[in-house]
């Protein structure tokens, strides 16, 4: 992340390409081969720039062209789910820059924190095309509100999913979840202690870094965070029906085009 934070600041907002950027595989999902139509050609422009990712060769160039951190040059970032929820989604809204998300259909656990038009920008599912190049098109006309959606993005990914918040988040989660066992677990006699050297020798060289680079290596001085209360039915549906009016709200100022969103 701390690579990602450097390349932000590489080209600044207003210098960026000013369109939308999403790279990726479009072969795993029938949504994002239909995002592919949505690219500059003859035809027209939608606003968008689109490529399709192979990874496998990729791979086998050592990934020298999928370095996140040179990818926030454009003003627009889209992410788009694949056969299911896609882990680039915290790097992208990482950006500054404003992130357009296609409707999901899955969440990550801190998605549910986000609040469209304040820390991205909905993209309809059913016409991803029109509804890129109508958000695009607001951004560049309102610079300021788009570059402040862009900034609550990122500024949400450093502040609330630091590595502390990350683990408290983790250590609640099994806590809650050991709450509905009903059994009490027991260590199997023959069973072996695996060791922090064990997992990372085990490990190929990429995946032995970031182990490395994740593990904790003292106990923390201070308690997990407190676990705040869980929404009362009112607060929890008023909750949804902000998000539910801004999504509705912006549906609105595309139908506002008249369906004159052309390429």
């Amino acid at each position: 992340m701390e690579e990602l934070m450097e390349g932000n600041k590489r080209v600044g907002w207003m210098k960026r390409v000013p369109y939308a950027y999403w790279k990726g595989n479009p072969a795993v999902a029938v949504t994002r081969q239909e995002l592919m139509r949505c690219n500059v050609s003859e035809a027209g422009d939608w606003n968008a720039r689109v490529y399709a990712q192979d990874w496998l060769s990729e791979g086998r160039d050592g990934f020298k062209q999928s370095d996140l951190a040179s990818q926030c040059d454009h003003r627009y970032k889209i992410y788009i789910e694949g056969s299911a929820w896609s882990v680039s989604e915290k790097y992208i809204l990482a950006c500054d820059s404003p992130t357009l998300v296609v409707t999901p259909r899955y969440y990550d656990f801190f998605t549910r924190g986000l609040m469209p038009v304040h820390h991205y920008w909905p993209i309809r599912d059913d016409d991803k095309c029109r509804s890129i190049k109508f958000a695009v098109d607001w951004g560049n006309r309102h610079k300021r509100k788009a570059q402040a959606i862009g900034k609550a993005a990122s500024t949400f990914i450093q502040e609330e999913l630091k590595m502390d918040y990350v683990y408290d988040y983790m250590f609640h989660l099994l806590h809650e979840y050991a709450k509905l066992l009903k059994f009490k677990p027991v260590k199997p006699q023959n069973a072996v202690e695996i060791c922090a050297a064990s997992m990372a020798c085990r490990a190929k060289v990429l995946e032995r870094k970031f182990m490395m680079e994740s593990m904790v290596n003292a106990s923390h001085d201070l308690g997990p965070c407190e676990l705040p209360p869980p929404y009362d039915p009112v607060a929890l549906d008023l909750l949804h029906k902000r998000k539910a009016n801004s999504i509705k709200q912006v549906e609105i100022w595309e139908q506002g085009t008249g369906g004159k969103q052309k390429p």
